[in-house]
């Protein structure tokens, strides 16, 4: 590949490194099914807990996980390793094993991820059908994807620890309730999102793959919510994103910041493509001007209680 992942010209790694979602397309749609296998390990093993932020992965320095899992008395957990390119499992007991992440089908990456479970006695039985993706093959039968580039999986983990640390200084701005930085693997993006401790109207669902009581239960409150997403076959591009539910009148309307972000009708949303973030000569304040203008406007148009839901970056407020 000539656009080395791991170095650019002057031998350092790019902290944003291209992502072109037409060279990468086959194996994001690999890995994604992927995540959602473990992903869904996560879900069956642990308490529901609010707006299912139970079921998330989270950034590492070496990858993504499950963080750990309970089961029983004993804990394990499911690590994605895209430096060392492997799976890794671990239990509080002691017990270990891997997978190598390399070019094989979802039903060979399922079978043999639930042998391993079962051999270091923590064993699990998952839904195999994907969520949130049109015409979903159960994993087991799923010899479609499997595609696996490891040079792009790591520009992707790249992109998301970029990511994460932005979003983790944007959401220590908020004193109200806020989400942590997490990574749902049913749409595959990287969100965070921030409550104005108000009632919501029930959403209306419809989401693929998804029950309309997990969506109404996600959105029971009002929410401005951002995130990345690395593209799909619909909008094959890496986006930044902004929305709220419900979405304000003139929302659509606001200025936002910087200049190449723009409002999506079909998406409901605000867009920012990655490519003019990672072009510009500071990704970070790029990146921060379009996760504060895209909050304000929700804030400003919804009438949130600014005052007593932000404090400046750093400082903290005992709210006295």
């Amino acid at each position: 590949m000539s656009d080395n992942t791991r170095t650019d010209a002057s031998g350092n790694v790019p902290a944003w490194p291209s992502l072109p979602f037409e060279a990468w397309g086959d194996t994001c749609a690999t890995l994604h099914m992927w995540t959602q296998i473990v992903g869904k390990v996560r879900l069956v093993c642990t308490p529901w807990t609010n707006h299912s932020w139970h079921v998330p992965l989270y950034l590492t320095a070496r990858g993504l996980t499950t963080s750990p899992i309970p089961h029983g008395s004993r804990l394990f957990q499911i690590d994605f390793d895209f430096l060392g390119r492997q799976l890794s499992i671990e239990t509080s007991d002691g017990g270990s094993g891997t997978m190598k992440l390399e070019q094989r089908s979802v039903a060979s990456f399922y079978e043999e991820l639930m042998a391993r479970l079962e051999e270091l006695g923590v064993g699990v039985a998952i839904l195999t059908t994907p969520n949130e993706v049109p015409d979903p093959i159960p994993f087991e039968e799923d010899d479609e994807h499997a595609a696996y580039d490891a040079e792009y999986a790591e520009r992707f983990w790249r992109v998301l620890l970029q990511t994460d640390r932005v979003f983790k200084a944007f959401r220590a701005r908020f004193l109200g309730k806020n989400s942590p930085i997490h990574f749902f693997w049913g749409s595959s993006d990287l969100a965070v999102t921030r409550f104005s401790g108000r009632s919501a109207p029930p959403h209306p669902g419809g989401v693929p793959g998804l029950p309309d009581w997990v969506t109404r239960e996600a959105y029971s409150h009002e929410v401005s919510s951002a995130g990345f997403w690395p593209g799909g076959s619909v909008f094959p591009t890496p986006i930044f994103y902004a929305y709220a539910y419900p979405t304000p009148e003139r929302f659509a309307e606001a200025e936002v910041e910087p200049s190449g972000a723009f409002w999506s009708e079909e998406m409901g949303e605000f867009m920012l493509p990655y490519d003019e973030v990672r072009g510009s000569s500071d990704p970070d304040a790029q990146l921060m001007a379009f996760l504060e203008s895209t909050y304000a406007a929700t804030a400003d148009l919804a009438d949130w209680d600014r005052a007593s839901l932000e404090t400046p970056s750093g400082f903290p407020r005992s709210g006295t």
